[in-house]
């Protein structure tokens, strides 16, 4: 199963789109948890919302984790040795106050387990392989560098 997460503060439309366009065609299931939008993708189905608790067990139950570039998203994906397939939401296209995701895949597009798509050939590309890596919470010093940063910045004690 292919599980869709995109937070729950901002929609994001074009990233739902993009999946959608391609769902069609894919040998596996989607699910998506999409937040606050009026969009239906017609290719798979969606909730706004989940609990914690079914937000978990999808996470679980996915094969690929698609979403955007939120830094919850990667430590999640990390943690749960997940492969995950990325879009930045872009502040020109009023998907965030801002082009901060931009600026974290730049960094995370070399982790392993991390694939970044820009459009819908690049993630069906990308959703079809059944060779795409899982991440892993261990690696290299880089890795680890770069992960205290992101927490630091962030403001966050992921613990």
């Amino acid at each position: 199963m292919i599980f869709l997460t995109l937070g729950t503060q901002l929609p994001f439309d074009r990233l739902v789109r993009t999946l959608d366009d391609v769902a069609g065609d894919l040998a596996e299931d989607v699910f998506g948890q999409i937040g606050r939008t009026d969009l239906r993708p017609a290719n798979f189905p969606v909730t706004q919302f989940l609990t914690p608790t079914e937000f978990a067990a999808r996470m679980e139950q996915a094969r690929v984790i698609v979403g955007h570039a939120g830094i919850g998203t990667i430590l999640t994906g990390m943690r749960m040795h997940k492969p995950l397939v990325l879009m930045a939401r872009r502040a020109s296209l009023g998907e965030h106050r801002n082009d901060h995701q931009s600026a974290t895949v730049a960094q995370v597009r070399k982790i392993a387990g991390i694939t970044i798509v820009e459009d819908a050939a690049q993630m069906k590309a990308a959703l079809s392989r059944s060779d795409i890596p899982a991440m892993s919470d261990h690696g290299s010093t880089a890795r680890a560098a770069m992960i205290d940063a992101l927490r630091s910045d962030a403001g966050l004690d992921w613990g």
